[in-house]
């Protein structure tokens, strides 16, 4: 998943679960035939379900990789083998070390790549036939209408801004020294 790209994990996703199982539409936003004011949120919900599967499985690789040799690193480091040496059981080490020391690194890694679902968007929705916000931006740029090409981009910034604020938040709940660094401050 790390090294594919987004447009061939959209086709893998429509072969199977549009064409083999026909679970799902094979694209567009809604229902072909049905008017506007006809299309319901569930037809809306039902016909975003495979483009937003494949942006999101596209995020999962980068962070089982990065959290995988953090967690090996976390593992052999001194303070576990003290840990081990009290008695405690792997169980514990997981719980009580481990998810503690990986867990920030990874959320800070989950919401800097709000930024990256910005430039899978125009693939998926070519290959999904949906009309989104890519292909806003495509067709802003090739008819040079810098307006909404700046509008876009500051929607953009301020997304990446309110995922690194989400992120900073979370930091205080996962890791009770960073609430008492702001205290003292």
């Amino acid at each position: 998943l790390q090294s594919a790209p987004t447009f061939w994990i959209g086709l893998i996703a429509l072969s199977l679960f549009a064409v083999k199982l026909q679970w799902f539409p094979i694209g567009l936003a809604a229902p072909m035939g049905k008017m506007a004011e006809e299309v319901t949120i569930g037809d809306r919900i039902y016909h975003m379900i495979l483009p937003a599967m494949t942006l999101s499985v596209l995020g999962i690789g980068k962070i089982t990789l990065y959290t995988r040799q953090k967690f090996i690193e976390i593992m052999n480091c001194e303070f576990i083998l003290f840990a081990k040496a009290r008695g405690e059981t792997t169980m514990q080490l997981v719980m009580r070390h481990a998810i503690r020391n990986i867990a920030i690194p990874a959320i800070t890694l989950q919401f800097a790549s709000f930024s990256e679902l910005f430039g899978g968007i125009a693939l998926a929705e070519t290959v999904f036939s949906y009309p989104g916000l890519g292909s806003a931006v495509t067709s802003a740029g090739l008819s040079a209408d810098v307006p909404l090409l700046l509008g876009i981009a500051v929607f953009s910034a301020c997304f990446v801004f309110v995922g690194n604020l989400c992120a900073n938040i979370s930091y205080i709940f996962l890791d009770p020294r960073i609430k008492e660094g702001m205290a003292h401050e």
